[in-house]
């Protein structure tokens, strides 16, 4: 997502006049971002970009489509509107053994009109599809918040001071910025998005893409827990798994399989949403979906359509999980090609751990125990992706996060808080003191760990 949102604002900040002089566009990829892009489908997200093409809108289907026109033709149409030569093996270049000063994942646009450089600009993909531009400053949206979070110990000052849980502190901030309908328009939107990912997910056979001949297992699994087809509308599909015996083994073949279905179709480029990243968007939705179908009482369910925001259940659990996630980022990092993959698949399990705990009624010091249960099992995790796909280990990595993000909430559940040893704060700090003590080649570079156990060759996606 990041080097897709940095084609866009490239060619969004260039004026009205140089976008239609342009006669080519040169992007050049530096550090993990090139070590690891054509795994990554990096050089697939800035062609998207650079036409203009919504990630929240595209149809995912036609990308591939898309992708060969632009190769066949060698032209590509910027933003929609001017089209210019473009031949993505020329113009897209990657600089595996450079980087920019800034951060790891780097990424370079320059202009040119009649072969001569109008404008050039470099840009940071620092995680999560956030970026930033050369020379910004990594932070916080500028907007005064009236309830001021930095880290756990300002949440929780908050939590105590009004008798709140941490969802509703969330979103008494969030009506600072929107209204009601507009919080739940956009959460619903988020919330949708990560149940159809399971459900196209449970639904889709075959081979993923890349050259590792990795088979799709979400569809299998499902189809063999429910002993029929999985059906094509989703609230169907939720009915089905809900009406499931409840015993241990099923749900985690559930658990397990819900992650699985999110990351084949992160990795087979669908749609996904970026919770805190795309390698580890399956841990969120997974344990959204085990809460819905195997914890809401039947009366929750009956409610579950409220309009009010405060008092719908699957809001309090992503309010929740984005204001963990958001400490983590300003703590620490939410980037592996910074702090490895205990910095996706370690914070997303902290961020769903949390918000579960919150939703079976855990109080809010619960709620960031939980957390800190989940990250501190997965601190040090490295960043190894075989080939630079997101496909092994992380594809498993986002089952076990989720797990772990359960037992994590279920240990906090029967804990008094009071006791614990170690804080939130205390594990987010640790984990950025990890991240700069790891060795860069387990920091999302294909160069350490299971990555050079096994040999592939990078095909076309």
């Amino acid at each position: 997502m990041g080097p897709w949102k940095a084609a866009q604002r490239f060619l969004a900040e260039l004026p009205a006049s140089d976008l239609s002089e342009l006669s080519r566009v040169k992007v050049e990829l530096f550090g993990s971002l090139a070590k690891t892009g054509k795994g990554h489908g990096t050089d697939i997200a800035i062609q998207m970009g650079l036409c203009g093409h919504d990630p929240r809108t595209v149809d995912v289907d036609r990308i591939p489509t898309l992708v060969k026109q632009i190769a066949k033709g060698k032209r590509i149409k910027l933003l929609g509107q001017h089209e210019i030569n473009f031949d993505p093996p020329l113009d897209i270049v990657f600089h595996s053994d450079q980087q920019l000063p800034e951060h790891p994942n780097g990424i370079r646009f320059t202009a040119f009109a009649n072969e001569k450089e109008t404008d050039q600009a470099d840009f940071y993909s620092i995680g999560g599809g956030f970026i930033i531009k050369a020379g910004e400053t990594p932070g916080p949206v500028a907007t005064e918040m009236p309830w001021s979070i930095e880290n756990a110990e300002d949440l929780l000052r908050h939590c105590d001071r009004e008798g709140l849980p941490i969802s509703k502190v969330v979103l008494h901030n969030e009506r600072s910025l929107r209204s009601d309908s507009e919080i739940l328009s956009e959460m619903s939107a988020i919330k949708d998005a990560m149940l159809a990912s399971i459900h196209r997910g449970c639904r889709t056979q075959g081979i993923l893409p890349g050259g590792l001949n990795v088979q799709r297992r979400a569809a299998h699994t499902s189809t063999s827990l429910l002993g029929s087809s999985v059906p094509a509308e989703f609230d169907e599909f939720m009915q089905l798994v809900t009406r499931q015996t409840h015993d241990f083994s099923r749900v985690l073949d559930w658990v397990s399989c819900f992650a699985l279905a999110v990351n084949e179709e992160n990795a087979a480029f669908g749609r996904v949403v970026t919770a805190p990243t795309n390698g580890a968007a399956g841990v969120i939705p997974a344990v959204l979906m085990y809460y819905l179908c195997f914890c809401e009482t039947s009366e929750q369910a009956e409610t579950g359509n409220r309009t009010g925001p405060a008092d719908v259940a699957w809001m309090d659990f992503l309010a929740n999980a984005s204001e963990i996630g958001c400490i983590f980022k300003k703590g620490a990092t939410i980037s592996a090609a910074m702090g490895g993959c205990q910095a996706e698949i370690g914070v997303s399990s902290a961020m769903a751990a949390a918000a579960l705990c919150e939703c079976l009624g855990g109080s809010p010091r619960q709620a960031t125990e939980a957390a800190e249960i989940a990250m501190e099992h997965h601190l040090g995790m490295t960043c190894d992706p075989v080939g630079g796909l997101v496909q092994i280990p992380c594809i498993e990595r986002n089952a076990m996060g989720a797990i772990k993000a359960i037992t994590a909430a279920q240990m906090s559940l029967h804990r008094d808080p009071t006791e614990a040893r170690v804080s939130l704060d205390a594990v987010v700090r640790t984990m950025w003191e990890t991240a700069q003590d790891m060795n860069t080649k387990y920091k999302e570079t294909s160069e350490g760990g299971l990555a050079v156990q096994i040999t592939v060759n990078i095909s076309e996606c």
